[in-house]
């Protein structure tokens, strides 16, 4: 079995006394989820977290320490992948989508933000993001 490893952030703003998450819809699934990609040769998983976000938003993050989650799932019988999730604040700077990758963006708050995600996991992930925010 081939295996992948993968990390992203859940990336979060303070808009007018809400806070939001980006959510980020891929054009390979067309499913809703986070910012996330392959490590490179070299990487921490922090770094790729961060190129990632840069990558695919556009924006620059602060990662917040002490927030570090696993998600692990087979999308394929002969492959498993793992995805490394940091939580980021994001610093000031416009969207900009990776037209390549994201059919859509968009800044959601959190309390509707599990109603949007497409995977079960993503939706745990929030929980555990709003635990750690709250």
């Amino acid at each position: 079995m081939k295996h992948e490893k993968s990390c992203g952030a859940l990336v979060y703003r303070i808009h007018n006394n809400t806070f939001e998450l980006l959510l980020i819809k891929h054009r390979l699934g067309g499913h809703w989820s986070f910012p996330k990609g392959h490590v490179e040769q070299g990487e921490t998983e922090r770094q790729t977290a961060l190129r990632e976000v840069k990558e695919e938003t556009g924006l620059d993050i602060e990662l917040k320490s002490g927030f570090r989650e696993s998600v692990q799932y087979c999308p394929h019988p002969n492959l498993s992948k793992k995805v490394v999730y940091f939580i980021g604040e994001a610093l000031p700077g416009e969207v900009h989508k990776q037209e390549k990758e994201i059919m859509d963006i968009q800044w959601v708050p959190f309390s509707s933000a599990e109603e949007i995600v497409t995977h079960e996991n993503d939706k745990r992930l929030i929980q555990k993001a709003k635990e750690y925010l709250f």
